[in-house]
């Protein structure tokens, strides 16, 4: 490990620089239109792909255009629609409850503050950053999602493992106008590069920051553990 940096603000501004540098358009990934396109496509991302998510949205954006459509399909036919994405039956039940609830409290529209999202079905503290931000335009936190969780603890920026801690350090320590684009940046390295089971230190960008880079460490510091040989 080679460049030392005097604190966790120099160290996340120095890697967000780089990262701006290797990833200059990054942005989220995800294919939606309007907000409630959004709303289900993040509900539907949980311990998902974006991949696999915007293959099963090209087709349930075009059978469901409206609230009410989500609010009044039987469930079962939800789920069917969903079947190919992780835990369908559920998602299906969250996002018909959550439809039914945008339209007896919010005139169907999906509302615009963290508390009002967090009270829909499926809908935890990062589902509604993404919303917030991409729905919205209004920036409150920090997506907290795999990758986030994964490179924040191997380079040292955070020792915590739940996701609302590490984004309350992520909110200390970087400038509020990255907030948004550290989520993009950190997720098109960790799935270029800083994979979570064979990361490619010799080609990364951050090597000389890392103290968990495979070069000069034996340990893994996102998961605690040795390096396999």
């Amino acid at each position: 490990m080679g460049t030392a940096l005097d604190s966790r603000e120099d160290q996340i501004a120095e890697v967000l620089d780089r990262l701006h540098d290797e990833y200059p358009d990054t942005t989220i990934s995800l294919n939606f239109s309007n907000r409630l396109e959004l709303l289900v496509a993040v509900v539907l991302s949980a311990q998902c792909t974006d991949e696999r998510v915007n293959k099963v949205t090209a087709d349930l954006f075009e059978k469901y255009q409206s609230v009410e459509d989500y609010a009044t399909v039987d469930q079962e036919e939800l789920a069917e629609d969903l079947n190919s994405v992780t835990y369908y039956n559920n998602k299906a039940e969250y996002i018909r409850t959550a439809a039914g609830k945008l339209i007896d409290e919010h005139d169907g529209e999906v509302p615009d503050t963290m508390s009002e999202l967090t009270d829909l079905p499926g809908v935890g503290r990062k589902t509604a950053n993404v919303v917030l931000q991409h729905g919205h335009d209004i920036v409150e936190g920090v997506v907290v999602d795999t990758h986030v969780q994964r490179l924040t603890r191997r380079l040292g920026i955070t020792e915590a493992k739940r996701p609302e801690a590490i984004e309350e350090e992520l909110m200390e320590i970087a400038q509020d106008g990255e907030w948004q684009q550290l989520t993009h940046l950190f997720i098109s390295h960790g799935r270029a590069v800083c994979t979570a089971r064979n990361p490619d230190c010799g080609a990364c960008v951050l090597e000389d920051l890392c103290p968990s880079s495979k070069q000069d460490s034996e340990v893994d510091l996102a998961s605690g553990e040795e390096w396999s040989a």
